[in-house]
C-alpha cells in the first residue's frame, strides 16, 4: 500500500467538465464544498482513487473524526502562465493519532459529479504522529510555485 502525491485522474477530468468550483466566495456551481481526510501508511491513494473512501483512514478519536475537515479555499488566481488556487491551513486539537497522508475531496452535491469526488492526494513522507496536541496541515503560498493545485502550459 501507497500513498502518491498527486491530482487524480477524475479530478481533471471533472474539472474540464466544470464540475469543481474554486473560487473563495459565490461558489459555481453552487455548493463546491471542500474536505480533507487524514489516513494511515496502510492506504491505497494514487492518480486513480475516485471518491473519499474510509479504507485506511485514521479511526475517529483522539480528536479526528471519520470525512475529515472542511477546507476553505483561499482564491483562484493567475500568472503569465499558471493559474493556481490552494487552501487554508486546517488544525485538529486535542489530538492523538498517527497520520501518514491525505485526500482532498468535494463533498459537494452537484448533478453530474460523483458524490464525495476525490481531488488530489498527498504522501507526508512518513508518518505524522500527534500525541494529546494540534495536528495541522498547513498548504504552501497560494502563488504561481507553491500552491497545492497548479494548471501551467
Amino acid at each position: 500500500m501507497a500513498i502518491t502525491s498527486c491530482l487524480t485522474n477524475t479530478f481533471k477530468e471533472e474539472l474540464l467538465g466544470g464540475y469543481h468550483s474554486f473560487n473563495a466566495s459565490g461558489d459555481t456551481p453552487a455548493g463546491s464544498a471542500f474536505k480533507i481526510a487524514l489516513y494511515t501508511s496502510s492506504a491505497d491513494l494514487d492518480t486513480t482513487t475516485t471518491v473519499y473512501t474510509t479504507s485506511a483512514e485514521v479511526a475517529s478519536g483522539g480528536g479526528y473524526t471519520t470525512a475529515g475537515e472542511a477546507l476553505t479555499n483561499t482564491g483562484v488566481a493567475k500568472s503569465t502562465t499558471t493559474s493556481y488556487t490552494d487552501f487554508s491551513d486546517v488544525s485538529w486539537t486535542s489530538a492523538s493519532f498517527t497520520a501518514r497522508g491525505c485526500l482532498i475531496y468535494n463533498s459537494s452535491t452537484i448533478s453530474g459529479l460523483t458524490t464525495n469526488a476525490t481531488v488530489c492526494a498527498i504522501d507526508f513522507g512518513g508518518d505524522k504522529t500527534v500525541s494529546s496536541g494540534t495536528f495541522t496541515i498547513q498548504f504552501p503560498t497560494n502563488d504561481s510555485s507553491d500552491a497545492i493545485i497548479r494548471i501551467t502550459s
